[in-house]
């Protein structure tokens, strides 16, 4: 915490959300907006290919998920 690198990646995935999730559409309340950001939660972890490490999801860097030790 309070390094710059840190707070670059934070702010980052702030404008990434907001861009992404909580101003790209109308929500007719925030607990509708709420809703719907487990929803692209999942999508940005599961499905979004990231420049950064190699065009996949982050979910595919992760090795230690139930099921899947070795």
């Amino acid at each position: 915490p309070y390094r710059p690198q840190t707070n670059g990646k934070i702010e980052r995935f702030h404008r990434t959300m907001a861009d992404g999730w909580a101003f790209t559409k109308h929500y007719n309340s925030e607990s509708a907006r709420r809703a719907a950001l487990p929803a692209w939660l999942h999508h940005y972890n599961h499905h979004r290919p990231h420049t950064a490490i190699g065009k996949v999801p982050p979910i595919s860097r992760l090795n230690n998920l139930p099921g899947h030790y070795t």
